[in-house]
């Protein structure tokens, strides 16, 4: 490599290192704390701040001449974003079919879309349980253990909306009470599994976990389903630990933050 690439080289690594630098947060930063903190001399770091926001890709206060991402930058995660949810069935399948291969049971991709989750993909386990639907079809928030884990893991405005109809009763197990569900949506927060205990369908349980995306939001869940006698309400079962590991997988493909208390 000729000198001068290697300037250019040198350079371009300089500039990605200082966008990166102000990931997860975005918080402002000066010329100064950015050089004393990355080692980089001050006039250099002057000259590719002021080169990345000229093409859009840092903000500068014109106040205190501090920096932060700009509109350049947030079109790409916008980018990612889009691109990651449209192609959540792709990326989920290897981790579902997995799921379903340990376990020797069928699992479920359940996606959010609009006010319900949908069933996007089933890998049937080798003794095929009897769903509560097939691939297309909407699953009720308040009996699904997908839908469960979306709404644990959801904002309270999202909760409300999703949530604004009667919790209807489709088993004897179905729970209609909306402070007792809202109670149960804060023990699946802690825990970071959901469970369906025949609230669909008699004889049939089932165990979730949700996937999150570069905020941390759900935008889907991955389901265990099986014979009531199978999934108990357990989170330290084996198909618990073994379908909110998955779920984690997931979502680190989707760029989430992921620390102790998000599962």
């Amino acid at each position: 490599m000729s000198q001068e690439n290697n300037e250019k080289h040198n350079a371009i690594e300089k500039a990605l290192y200082i966008l990166s630098f102000f990931t997860p947060n975005n918080e402002e930063m000066g010329t100064l704390e950015i050089s004393q903190k990355l080692g980089y001399n001050k006039a250099t770091v002057s000259r590719t701040l002021l080169l990345l926001a000229r093409h859009g890709y840092l903000d500068q206060n014109r106040q205190n001449k501090k920096f932060r991402l700009g509109p350049a930058s947030l079109a790409i995660g916008m980018a990612v974003n889009r691109s990651l949810k449209k192609d959540l069935v792709s990326i989920a399948k290897p981790y579902v079919d997995k799921l379903s291969e340990e376990l020797d049971a069928s699992v479920v991709l359940e996606v959010l879309y609009g006010k319900k989750t949908i069933m996007a993909y089933v890998a049937e386990g080798p003794r095929r349980i009897r769903l509560a639907g097939e691939v297309g079809d909407s699953l009720p928030f308040h009996v699904s253990a997908g839908g469960k884990s979306i709404l644990a893991f959801s904002s309270k405005e999202l909760r409300d909306h999703l949530l604004d109809k009667e919790l209807i009763q489709l088993t004897k197990y179905s729970i209609t009470d909306r402070s007792v569900f809202e109670e149960q949506l804060r023990e699946i927060r802690q825990d970071g599994v959901a469970f369906d205990l025949m609230e669909q369908d008699l004889d049939v349980s089932a165990a979730g976990a949700p996937i999150l995306d570069t905020e941390n939001q759900p935008v889907g869940a991955i389901i265990v389903v099986g014979l009531a006698t199978r999934i108990k309400k357990d989170i330290n079962s084996i198909i618990a630990v073994k379908v909110k590991e998955a779920a984690m997988n997931i979502s680190r493909r989707f760029y989430a933050s992921l620390h102790k208390n998000d599962f």
